[in-house]
């Protein structure tokens, strides 16, 4: 039974999350762990990792596994795989895109942004949808509301959530045949580390005082930007047996910010 009274049926399970020691994948982890799953995190720093795996067992007392990879190398999704083994559910959340116009975002940092969140999350996929047939599984592809609003400022992370939202769709309706249920989750701006050094950047160009940088945010539903802990709880419930009936659907979390143009 979760924290919340309700059983997820998450007791036990092992999942592998991707980007996961800070941010929105530490929270999912976390989590996730709470419900009695067994978490896999990976990323690329090993003391960020240590950190997380240390903050996620002294929270929940789950024993958490790491592992150090880089999924925007060539092979780099294969050896994490086979490094890591059979899990109940993957979580893909490695990846940032920067921000800019098609005259800002080159060849070169357009394509290193995309081989680890877009052939990152492609690569785990093929990965893992053919290590979960003889059982079954879940795929969580954690990708962004860029994909849904569309921003020319934002031209390279619009074009990849998009591709992932349609690969997420694709997959997901090929996975029941396999027993693999494949969902997405789109968050809006949310309060990590990442936000806060964007916005105060931003607040610095603009001459304004960095420090307030939440006052450089945009309008935002509930006037605030969404916590991680509200995104991971999104993951954990579709990646959970009372989402059994739920494939090839992107469930936004974003306040409804989306649908304001």
């Amino acid at each position: 039974m979760g924290p919340h009274g309700v059983d997820l049926g998450l007791q036990g399970k092992r999942v592998l999350v991707t980007g996961g020691s800070r941010g929105i994948g530490l929270a999912t982890a976390r989590t996730l762990a709470s419900e009695g799953a067994r978490p896999v995190l990976a990323a690329r720093d090993p003391e960020a990792l240590a950190h997380a795996a240390s903050m996620i067992e002294t929270a929940t007392g789950a024993r958490v596994e790491t592992h150090v990879s880089d999924l925007s190398a060539s092979g780099g999704a294969a050896a994490l795989a086979d490094a890591v083994g059979d899990v109940d559910v993957l979580v893909n959340n490695a990846g940032a895109i920067p921000a800019g116009d098609l005259e800002a975002v080159d060849e070169s940092l357009w394509r290193e942004a995309w081989d680890l969140k877009v052939f990152g999350y492609i690569n785990l996929c093929r990965c893992y949808f053919s290590r979960m047939r003889p059982k079954g599984g879940v795929i969580v592809n954690v990708i962004g509301t860029g994909g849904e609003r569309h921003d020319p400022a934002y031209i390279a992370g619009a074009t990849a959530n998009a591709g992932l939202m349609a690969m997420t769709r694709a997959l997901g309706a090929a996975g029941p045949a396999r027993g693999i249920r494949v969902v997405g989750v789109n968050p809006g701006l949310t309060r990590t580390d990442r936000l806060e050094r964007q916005a105060r950047r931003r607040a610095q160009a603009a001459g304004r005082v960095p420090d307030r940088w939440q006052e450089d945010l945009p309008a935002l539903p509930f006037e605030r930007p969404a916590e991680p802990e509200e995104v991971a709880d999104a993951v954990a419930y579709l990646a959970s047996v009372r989402a059994s009936y739920i494939s090839g659907t992107i469930l936004t979390v974003d306040g409804g910010h989306s649908v304001v143009r």
